[in-house]
């Protein structure tokens, strides 16, 4: 399955726009809710504006919602951000951590932002459940757990560990691309032959390429 996917999304790769670990952790929480597209838009200019985790604990609050406002949860996400930094600066010397546990300790650090954060900014293998894993290894009958944290657990037992961080970019370009959340594009499916989902539309699709 995953050499199909790999052939069909040869350009499978994290969309979010990024230059450093702290980058990619800011960007990774501002697209809670939010497009890629428009996290890249409005790192564009906060990327020119703050370079450290000094920079980022000393924001306003009210600058910074504004800034990033079109993200939506601008508040929240605002307020996870400077408390992040904090925290970045007073336990970890401004840096990144590079341990799940460490990521997950910080203030609006989920599993899966941590996970994203270590797979793509440190090479440490990791895979990240969003909506679009969720969605489509539901689908594949991969996992069936009711969230993400049980999801992550169960395709952990699915996949080998080295490419565990690839596996999460080809889930999320085929849940962009093809296994969308309402009318999926199960006839051109590159992986059709192989999913067992029982709402897909009847016909005659791809064949198993390996």
């Amino acid at each position: 399955m995953l050499r199909t996917l790999g052939a069909a999304y040869p350009d499978a790769a994290i969309a979010l726009r990024w230059s450093t670990p702290l980058e990619l952790l800011v960007a990774t929480i501002l697209s809670a809710q939010c497009t890629d597209e428009r996290v890249n838009q409005v790192t564009e200019s906060l990327f020119k504006r703050y370079h450290t985790a000094r920079d980022w604990a000393r924001a306003r609050p009210a600058a910074l919602e504004r800034e990033i406002f079109s993200t939506g949860f601008y508040k929240a996400k605002a307020k996870a951000i400077i408390g992040t930094a904090k925290a970045l600066v007073a336990g970890h010397g401004g840096e990144v951590p590079r341990t799940v546990g460490a990521l997950t300790a910080l203030p609006g650090v989920g599993r899966k932002t941590a996970n994203v954060v270590l797979g793509n900014a440190f090479g440490i293998p990791a895979l990240a459940v969003d909506t679009h894993v969720s969605r489509v290894s539901q689908r594949l009958g991969l996992a069936r757990g009711p969230d993400a944290e049980t999801i992550h657990d169960e395709l952990c037992q699915v996949f080998p560990r080295a490419g565990w961080t690839g596996t999460t970019h080809l889930l999320i370009i085929h849940g962009r691309r093809a296994c969308h959340a309402r009318r999926p594009a199960c006839p051109g499916c590159p992986i059709r032959a192989l999913c067992p989902w029982p709402l897909k539309p009847m016909g005659q699709g791809p064949g198993r390429k390996g």
